[in-house]
Order: structure tokens, then sequence, then C-alpha cells
């Protein structure tokens, strides 16, 4: 496999963002795009894509979402953690056991959301708040299949002919 080209990295992020500020309707049931793209990049990349930048991607959508300020930062740092902790284990595994490895890491950043909304007086979202952690981790196979495309493509078209 071809390292990542980090114009693709970049690209990747700002395309999950732009899906981030899209008004698509109900929050809890449209998938953390953002938080998603962040994972696999620290799984798949984590030299380059690390907690820092998951902490300035939380910041963006703590200014867009107009939240309390830290709260997506603190969430986003705290998954990216997790995530670079667990890249090499979850690389071996199936893209759906993958999924049963992101689901939880998905389900902390949105208790860590959770608990910061309740612990500044907001309004109890429900339970149905973590079903956006579910949705977003069954759709963690798709974007795998996506972001690795690039970096499964031979370099030139000599690489392809047999000898």
């Amino acid at each position: 496999m071809r390292p990542a080209n980090p114009w693709f990295i970049a690209s990747s992020l700002a395309i999950a963002t732009l899906l981030e500020m899209l008004p698509l309707g109900r929050e809890w049931l449209r998938p953390d795009f953002l938080a998603l793209t962040l994972v696999f990049w620290n799984i798949h990349q984590p030299r380059r894509v690390g907690i820092g930048l998951a902490w300035v991607f939380g910041v963006f959508m703590d200014v867009h979402s107009a939240s309390v300020f830290g709260e997506h930062a603190l969430a986003y740092t705290l998954l990216s953690y997790f995530a670079i902790t667990i890249h090499r284990r979850v690389i071996w595994f199936s893209p759906l056991m993958q999924a049963t490895h992101i689901l939880p890491l998905l389900l902390a950043a949105q208790l860590v959301t959770f608990s910061v909304r309740l612990l500044v007086g907001g309004l109890n979202p429900g339970f149905e708040f973590f079903i956006q952690s579910a949705i977003t981790a069954v759709l963690w196979p798709v974007l795998r299949f996506v972001l690795l495309v690039p970096q499964q493509l031979p370099e030139s078209r000599d690489q392809n002919r047999p000898i």
C-alpha cells in the first residue's frame, strides 16, 4: 500500500467538516463524519493526523455549532488519543470487526459531549442522542474503503503489466 498523500488527507478532513456543517435535520440521526474521518486517519496515519489536529477541528466545530467552547475539542481530542492508542491492533481486523472497535470510542466521545452539556446546565437530549454513534460506526466499512482506494492504486501503469 502506498503512503497517503497529505493533500488527500487534508481534503478528506475538509469534506468531512463540510458534511458536519450541512443542516440535515435531527442531529442525533446524522453520522459524525468528522469524528469518523479523524479516527480513520488516526488509525492509518497517526503521525500526520494527531491529537493537536483533532483539537483544532473540535474548536472549529464548537464555534460553528455555538456549543460550549471546548466541548467538541475535548471529545475529538480524547477520541484521537484512544484511536492512536489502539491503531496497531485495529488494522489487523476485518472492516466489520474494526467497526466494533470504533463504536466504543465514538460512544465515549459522545458521552463527553453529553456530560459537558449536562454540567453547564443544558437540556438533557435523552438517550436517543447515543444512536448517532451506532449510525456512525455502521458507516466505518464504507468510509474505510473510500479512503483507502487512493493508497491501493498503482503508482504507474507499468506496475500492472506482467513480466
